[in-house]
């Protein structure tokens, strides 16, 4: 009865263990399948996260024109895609942005876009030819160290924006979309992205780690990203004058008439455009016909023999466009998530044509700054590394500034004797020839962007127009001249150059700023 009663034990605890071990596998199976499905409900939601992100650009550059579609192509080139927004895609038809410096076009050259001004009848510039009071030079560009295809190039600034357009959006990575920005997006003070109206009007956000504002001259977004101070000292009045040669072919043609300068300079294989200035903020009216008739009476006798016919038709045709002369110094509020570029950041006088020059090599820059970056996400810190780009974009900025505001200031007429006889002094050092004036072209060009040699070629020609007024005999009277020309001139640049920022401008390796390095990844 014992063996029987242990024999019935054993197997109930055999169907027990059997019916535990059962169950034990299917609660073991339940989990493993739960657990399954969690890792693959969660795969599914960071596979959409991850979806999400990678639909996101890693910059938003709002407008496309000339800073905004280069800096859309080199980031292309780099891999990083980029929502390029513009507010109209149409060929813009202005009257300035229409010479390129030989300096712009080497940073064409460097971001691979010298593409850009062929086919578009551009026209090749190599020099400048000054005129006044009868008289005549020509400055060449000092092109002899470099290949022939390196010049200045004078073309549509419609048709080039185009090309520009058309080059950025080529690449697979890049979107460009028209609509119409009104607002960037701000948390905890960085910049997510923008708002902006696409072209059917619908309210549409964007977000990116990094959004470039490069709006233009006329930027409704730049207060929140700098301290603007904008100044217009004139406007220009531009007129395309058709089938006439210049009297220097392939060179622009700067008059020194009263009260400020005009200029010539080719846009096609048939047209030339002239701009007048008109200081001060005002003009005489279009609709009324109160500017031919300054153009044709007062502007008309100071223009050149050679051109003057043609500059009346151009005239007669009617077509006058306007547009004011801006000057606006960089003075960065550097904000994390955006950066400032282009005319909405920095402006100066458009009398040496150096816009674009300083655009394109910000963007070559910018671009070789955010090179070594796989990732823009860390804010903060890329914003304290690219304070770098405020120092290290100033020897050509600072140079190429400095001498349009300068040089604006010295070629306008004025009744002081002194300021008459710097004038005077400019033209003839520049027609001296040798250094004398392939230094200054240099330094215009963008060939040489050392703001040492301006201030030194600047004073020389100040202390040129005193030893002429000493010569041969100084008189009581000419030494009192010559000593308001000194201080005159002193006026004019040192300005500008405190504006500027005479640190960064001089020493710009002694700003910390200077030094920094790309954060860590």
């Amino acid at each position: 009865m014992y063996v029987g009663y242990v024999l019935w034990l054993w197997l109930a605890s055999l169907a027990t263990f059997a019916f535990l071990s059962r169950g034990w596998r299917r609660t073991e199976a339940q989990r493993k399948r739960r657990k399954e499905g969690d890792e693959n409900v969660g795969s599914r939601h960071l596979g959409g996260q991850r979806e999400e992100a990678e639909g996101r650009p890693d910059v938003i550059i709002v407008g496309a024109g000339v800073a905004g579609s280069a800096l859309a192509y080199a980031l292309g080139k780099d891999g990083r895609r980029v929502h390029l927004i513009e507010r109209d895609l149409t060929e813009p038809d202005r009257i300035v942005g229409e010479l390129l410096q030989p300096g712009g076009y080497l940073k064409l050259v460097e971001l691979g876009l010298d593409d850009c001004v062929e086919q578009i009848d551009a026209q090749q510039v190599f020099g400048y030819a000054l005129f006044k009071d009868g008289k005549d030079t020509k400055v060449s560009y000092p092109l002899e160290k470099y290949d022939s295809s390196v010049s200045g190039r004078s073309f549509h600034n419609g048709r080039f924006i185009q090309r520009m357009r058309e080059k950025a959006s080529s690449l697979p990575n890049v979107r460009l979309e028209q609509g119409t920005v009104t607002a960037l997006i701000e948390d905890c003070g960085i910049i997510k992205g923008v708002k902006y109206k696409s072209m059917n009007g619908d309210e549409v956000e964007a977000y990116a780690p990094l959004t470039v504002v490069c709006d233009g001259c006329f930027s409704n977004l730049r207060r929140s990203l700098c301290y603007p101070k904008v100044d217009v000292p004139s406007c220009f009045v531009g007129l395309v004058l058709e089938n006439c040669e210049l009297p220097y072919p392939n060179h622009g043609h700067v008059v020194l008439a009263d009260p400020s300068p005009i200029l010539f300079y080719p846009i096609s294989g048939n047209e030339v455009r002239c701009l007048v200035d008109v200081p001060g903020q005002k003009v005489p009216s279009i609709a009324n016909g109160e500017m031919a008739k300054y153009l044709r009476t007062f502007v008309a006798p100071q223009i050149p023999n050679q051109l003057r016919d043609a500059f009346l038709s151009a005239i007669d045709k009617g077509k006058i466009k306007t547009m004011p002369n801006r000057s606006m110094p960089a003075c960065p509020s550097p904000t994390p998530g955006a950066l400032l570029m282009g005319d909405a950041f920095n402006m100066r006088h458009p009398l040496t044509g150096g816009g674009m020059t300083v655009a394109l090599s910000d963007v070559a820059l910018i671009s070789n700054l955010l090179k070594p970056l796989r990732d823009l996400g860390d804010s903060p810190s890329l914003c304290t590394y690219l304070e770098s780009f405020y120092t290290l974009r100033k020897p050509v900025a600072s140079t190429i500034n400095t001498l349009a505001n300068a040089l604006y200031k010295v070629f306008c007429a004025s009744p002081d004797l002194a300021m008459k006889e710097m004038r005077q002094a400019c033209f003839d050092y520049l027609s001296l020839g040798g250094a004398c004036s392939s230094g200054p072209v240099a330094l215009l060009s963008g060939l040489n962007p050392r703001p040492l040699s301006l201030v030194l070629h600047f004073f020389a020609v100040a202390i040129y127009g005193v030893g002429r007024l000493l010569t041969p005999f100084p008189s009581p009277r000419r030494l009192w001249i010559g000593a308001r020309l000194i201080l005159g001139a002193s006026s004019i640049i040192f300005p500008i150059i405190k504006a500027e920022g005479f640190r960064q401008m001089f020493f710009p390796n002694t700003v910390l700023a200077y030094y920094r390095s790309p954060p860590a990844s």
